[in-house]
């Protein structure tokens, strides 16, 4: 669901942003001081855009779920701490993840208070490597384009509401319907954990340097899937095996991504499958309908399994 689209736009067109949960706004650090005082200019080649756009800033903790526990957010890549302040203002307690260890000394610093008080942790590493709080009850991020994909997947299985940055084209993937070129398997494996709503497009001049590409904030709020699965693990690897072949028909990818999905007997799979879901394309089906399939392939496809 693309929130500047329909309901969410404007006259003209133009992009309203989503209703937002209304809270006290107190940072009090400019964004431009903030890279002047860390001495930071960005790197395109690090993957490394700072957002400066002081109304975004302030809009993206109001974007967590009315209901949302605000006790102990999670933000990855943290940066010069323009995000971080804006959700000292609005949180508990934030953990800030940072890679750079020029930028996570120069947090350390500038929120030397914050963190006396026990109410921020710096926290240098790689958000892929390093453990995740345990305890942390949402995220609001601006993400390293470049590893987004990642990062994305080790939130979801958190069960936390997440407010994350992306480039556009891969918000618009994350949020796709099926039936849509946008829809795949991103759509299907982020839909697995949560509902998930474009809410803000972003341009280029929100950041310096200003990326290649256009940007979108997107919301995830989790829920339990209307389908169940016996093994997530398969049920998401087979969903990526079937996308791999998105131009055939589910019954040619079936068989030709055995070696993805990890079936021993595809064609008893194809066997057992209902014609129609097997004439049909992967943007075509639901998630549910991945679902079946999925639990089908389990029971015929693999070793041990009766045929």
């Amino acid at each position: 669901m693309t929130l500047w689209e329909g309901a969410g736009a404007g006259e003209n067109g133009k992009f309203t942003p989503a209703r937002v949960l209304s809270v006290t706004m107190t940072a009090s650090r400019d964004p431009d001081r903030l890279l002047q005082r860390a001495g930071a200019s960005g790197n395109p080649d690090r993957d490394q855009h700072f957002l400066v756009d002081e109304r975004v800033l302030d809009r993206l903790p109001t974007y967590l779920p009315d209901d949302a526990d605000r006790s102990h957010v999670l933000e990855i890549g943290g940066g010069t701490g323009a995000l971080t302040d804006r959700l000292l203002a609005t949180s508990e307690r934030v953990t800030v993840i940072e890679r750079d260890p020029d930028l996570a000394d120069f947090l350390r610093r500038e929120f030397d208070d914050e963190i006396a008080a026990g109410r921020l942790t710096v926290v240098r590493g790689d958000a892929l490597e390093v453990d995740l709080p345990a305890d942390a009850t949402a995220s609001v991020s601006n993400l390293p384009y470049g590893v987004s994909s990642e990062i994305t997947f080790r939130l979801l299985p958190l069960g936390i509401p997440t407010v994350l940055m992306f480039q556009r084209e891969f918000a618009e993937r994350m949020a796709a319907e099926p039936g849509t070129s946008e829809y795949g398997r991103l759509s299907v494996s982020a839909g697995h954990y949560a509902a998930v709503e474009v809410v803000e497009p972003v341009p280029p001049t929100a950041f310096s340097p200003p990326p290649a590409v256009e940007s979108a904030v997107v919301r995830t709020t989790p829920r339990d899937p209307d389908y169940e699965v016996a093994d997530e693990a398969f049920f998401l690897r087979f969903v990526k095996a079937v996308f791999t072949q998105r131009r055939k028909t589910i019954r040619n990818a079936i068989r030709n991504t055995a070696h993805i999905s990890g079936l021993d007997d595809p064609d008893a799979v194809v066997a057992a499958a209902d014609e129609t879901l097997l004439s049909k394309r992967a943007g075509d089906l639901r998630p549910d309908d991945f679902a079946a399939l999925a639990r089908l392939a389990a029971d015929h496809g693999r070793g041990g399994a009766d045929g």
